[in-house]
């Protein structure tokens, strides 16, 4: 299915063409065999630079959102609606119900993105209706005023923004080679980790005027996820063949069996305890400032812990993707994380100061961002069918998703039983069970 598209002369300078168009339709002969295995992309190398480009903002227009919303503009929302009396267990209410929706919907949206049949592709109409709704949804979020109207909106983001999240996790297994995924994954990692810590310098810009950063951040994941889609179709999937549907195999959605699929389990796990134990502190950042380090003005030290955490970050996903492709190992790159993400908690957990807290950042940052550059690509190699990319990565996800919406939930609750101080164990004890949870697995080194 592939073609040569260099330009037909003698001269060796001659610049190679990779137009916008995409490739010839996708049928259901495309993909066999495991993504683990030889069942690489059609003609993956056209339009690989651009992807690989573009992967970037389209991650930092969805995890924007995520490291803005519910580690500083929901708790200040609630906060100034509600007081402070309450606020710990108003954010675990609505986190929790949140991060519920985001769990159900993600593996939904990518199971109907991986049935569907359009000349556009499986993937590019549901990241373009999930951005819209999202966008809208964040309009409600921005006007709700009672505890009812904040948990309904909140969840109607979770939903529309995790719909186009799972077609657009699906696009490395679509369309990119085993060989450059540490690479793409790298490239991801950076949109994901500088979205997530972006989203928070950011949102403490938008402290003090929430319904302003909140139609900020609407109009700008509308935007980048647009001109992703555009410049960079999707293959037409109207030759795929259309698989029947039952009600049984729509269960099967939210379902990866561990026995037949154990690489996917162990992988689906380590992930989970990992981010979990990560966001269960970061994503607690305004309250912990405020009420734990007592920092009179948090907002206005939250861009400065931010550039800083990327500053670790970006030098160890730069170095780390395509390191891991080179030598062809992925888990020593997650055990090192572990590691290095449990030592940075130390600190702040055994000298309770801010000094300590930003420089846990700088380090947990550079462990975190080693993580997040093989952990895509060690995921991709190890989903069960190339039938069901969406659907698997919308599985995959929950233990990414959850964790981050999750954590001030799951905070408040460790907080309201032992105190902010007990955040710190908890997390380090996660993240190593998360770095051996990789151990057995055996798709991939």
């Amino acid at each position: 299915m592939t073609s040569d598209t260099s330009v037909p002369t003698g001269d060796p300078t001659a610049e190679h063409i990779e137009p916008i168009e995409p490739i010839a339709p996708i049928t259901t002969n495309t993909f066999v065999g495991t993504a683990s295995g030889n069942d690489d992309p059609p003609a993956p190398i056209r339009g690989l630079r651009r992807l690989m480009v573009w992967i970037i903002p389209a991650n930092l227009g969805i995890y924007f959102i995520w490291g803005a919303l519910p580690g500083i503009l929901l708790p200040q929302q609630i906060t100034v609606l509600f007081g402070q009396k309450d606020q710990v267990a108003n954010l675990a209410i609505v986190a929790t119900i949140g991060a519920f929706a985001a769990m159900v919907a993600q593996p939904i949206a990518g199971r109907i993105s991986d049935r569907t049949r359009s000349r556009f592709g499986r993937r590019a109409p549901w990241i373009l209706i999930g951005s819209l709704a999202g966008g809208l949804s964040l309009i409600g979020l921005a006007f709700a005023n009672s505890l009812l109207g904040v948990i309904i909106a909140w969840t109607l983001v979770q939903i529309s923004y995790n719909i186009a999240q799972g077609p657009l996790t699906a696009v490395m297994p679509d369309r990119v080679p085993v060989k450059r995924r540490g690479t793409f994954a790298a490239l991801s990692g950076i949109g994901l980790m500088v979205g997530a810590l972006g989203g928070s310098i950011i949102g403490a810009m938008f402290f003090n005027s929430i319904t302003v950063g909140y139609v900020f951040f609407a109009l700008f994941s509308l935007a980048v996820l647009t001109l992703f889609v555009v410049m960079n179709p999707d293959y037409s999937s109207t030759k795929l063949e259309r698989e029947p549907f039952t009600f049984v195999e729509f269960l099967k959605t939210f379902w990866v069996n561990p026995v037949a699929h154990p690489d996917f389990f162990w992988a689906f796990t380590g992930r989970l305890l990992l981010y979990t134990g990560y966001f269960a502190v970061t994503g607690y950042q305004l309250y912990l400032l405020s009420n734990y380090f007592h920092v009179a003005h948090p907002e206005q030290v939250i861009p400065l812990l931010g550039l800083l955490s990327l500053v670790g970050i970006i030098i160890s996903t730069v170095v780390a993707g395509p390191l891991s492709d080179r030598i062809g190992r992925r888990k020593p790159f997650v055990f090192a994380s572990a590691a290095v993400v449990s030592l940075a908690f130390l600190l702040p957990w055994l000298w309770p100061a801010l000094t300590a807290w930003v420089i846990m950042t700088v380090v947990s940052g550079f462990g975190f961002g080693m993580f997040q550059a093989v952990d895509t690509a060690l995921m991709s190699e190890v989903l069960p069918s190339a039938k069901s990319f969406a659907k698997d990565l919308g599985v995959v996800n929950i233990a990414a998703t959850l964790p981050q919406t999750l954590a001030p939930g799951v905070a408040g609750a460790i907080i309201l039983a032992f105190g902010y101080s007990a955040l710190f164990p908890v997390a380090i004890v996660l993240g190593i069970l998360g770095a051996l949870a990789v151990w057995p697995i055996k798709a991939t080194r």
